[in-house]
């Protein structure tokens, strides 16, 4: 309540003395000393219920000027004949300061419970914004501009030291405080043993921040001070202050463990996935070494005719060209993972990026039945070259997960979303326990676990290459059995 409302109600309470003073003039046989005084009182009450206590008090004593100089013996003047109307008046006036006193205090009250309740409302709305930070690197920061927001405070820091100097996260810019101040405001309230006492207010300290006076309070995890929060703005009550200072060092351990447990859940995924390599690399390579070491033992030996050398030719090269693409699934996936791989997008036709995507699996596809539809002959807007690699890698993957005999359907289409290639097996379909994580790298699921080659690279790449041109890739099972695999690249039509 400012200067200007309080003003307002003394003008109401002194108009109301006023007219219940001409009001017992004009009836003059209600008026004794006993009425008067009462109402009047009624005024001063009603003027303590709602205004601070001076203007209550300024209220009293108008009243009781009032009540002397116009209704006590003798009448026009501020003197008092009879002893009992001293006694009177003085009651009078007692009961007025006594009762506005009483009054001021319970609306003092009042108050103060209502700014705790907000306080309190505060306080947990800055929790619920805790809970809510999952960016650990971005945290602190993020905290000290929910604290300003929240408390309505100009400026917030959270100063947490740093071998000699400290590290600041403010809710905005502004000027480097001195470190020395920073640490013996850290070093106040501290005993021997480096502790701070558990009672309210220990350890507030004023500090020069940039030419202004700033609070600074320490945070603290039970009695063990970690760091400053430094707020500049409207006056918080110590206790206050203190309970956001303890809600912002939990905070930061809260960020604390968050990137300890990233870590650690990096350093748990990073070892799963050298597992899986090397379970795989082992797998595709004991293959086809052996089975090249097998055929150049064959070539050498006496017992060989000419057609047998040649099967042992073709399997060495079918064996090379085994390890030729598993080496360059590693370099595609290190190169996505490096974000190396270049898009160069050009004006190209649906058939021939399904033609170069057979081209590279031709070894694969050889004897197989590929039927491929093509619905449009439009022209599209993409980098043929990653979108015939992902393609590429769907073909494989259906030449492997299918029967020699069973037939391989590519269905391609242009339309205002861009390009859509769909690729369906007539294998045994996808598991329900596969289907979450098929194109997660090294997955090759329970029939890949089986016995078939594969790194479970492949669709892991697709998917990598596609992304690279906002692209995506699907997978559902078919009801006559086998898997569809869907490809959609957004691109420019016509």
């Amino acid at each position: 309540m400012n200067f200007s409302a309080d003003g307002r109600k003394l003008v109401v309470g002194v108009v109301g003395i006023v007219s219940l003073t001409l009001f017992f003039h004009q009836w003059p046989q209600v008026a004794n000393a006993a009425t008067v005084a009462l109402s009047f009182l009624v005024v001063v009450l009603l003027v303590a219920a709602t205004a601070r206590l001076w203007v209550a008090v300024t209220t009293s004593f108008v009243a009781m000027l009032s009540f002397n100089f116009f209704f006590l013996p003798p009448v026009g003047t501020l003197t008092i004949s009879d002893p009992q109307n001293w006694i009177a008046l003085m009651a009078f006036l007692a009961v007025a300061l006594v009762a506005s006193n009483l009054s001021a205090v319970a609306r003092t009250r009042t108050q103060e419970a209502l700014m705790r309740r907000d306080e309190v409302g505060k306080l947990f709305d800055l929790s619920r914004d805790v809970l809510l930070i999952t960016d650990s690197e971005a945290a602190n920061s993020s905290l000290a501009g929910f604290i300003a927001r929240r408390f309505e405070l100009d400026y917030v820091a959270i100063c947490l030291p740093a071998g000699r100097d400290w590290t600041i996260f403010e809710s905005h810019a502004a000027g480097a405080p001195n470190p020395d101040e920073l640490t013996a405001a850290f070093n106040t309230g501290r005993n021997n043993d480096g502790q701070l006492a558990v009672a309210s207010g220990v350890g507030h300290r004023m500090v020069v921040w940039a030419g202004d006076a700033v609070q600074v309070v320490p945070l603290r995890l039970g009695a063990k001070a970690i760091g400053l929060l430094a707020t500049r703005g409207r006056s918080i009550d110590a206790g206050t202050l203190d309970a956001i200072a303890g809600l912002t060092a939990l905070a930061i351990e809260r960020a604390q463990f968050l990137d300890e447990r990233k870590a650690a859940e990096f350093a748990r995924r990073s070892e799963e996935l050298k597992s899986a390599l090397l379970a795989s690399l082992g797998h595709d390579l004991r293959t086809p070494l052996t089975a090249i070491r097998v055929a150049a033992d064959n070539l050498e030996s006496s017992w060989a005719d000419e057609a047998q050398r040649r099967d042992q030719r073709e399997l060495i090269v079918t064996e090379v060209d085994r390890l030729t693409r598993l080496f360059q699934n590693i370099l595609d996936m290190a190169r996505i993972d490096a974000g190396a791989v270049t898009h160069d997008a050009r004006w190209v036709a649906p058939t021939e990026i399904v033609d170069a995507a057979r081209s590279r699996v031709e070894h694969l596809l050889r004897g197989r039945t590929v039927k491929v539809t093509v619905e449009s002959d439009g022209l599209v807007r993409l980098d043929p070259r990653l979108a015939a690699a992902a393609l590429s890698h769907l073909l494989e993957n259906a030449a492997q997960y299918s029967d020699p005999t069973a037939r391989i359907e590519l269905e391609a289409a242009v339309s205002t979303e861009g390009l859509m290639i769909a690729v369906r097996d007539h294998g045994k379909g996808i598991t329900a326990a596969d289907l979450p994580h098929l194109f997660d790298r090294f997955y090759r699921g329970a029939a890949g676990k089986s016995g078939r080659s594969g790194t479970g690279m492949g669709l892991a790449i697709a998917r990598g290459l596609l992304a690279l041109e906002g692209g995506r890739i699907t997978v559902e099972n078919c009801d006559d059995g086998g898997a569809r695999f869907t490809i959609i690249v957004p691109a420019e039509v016509r």
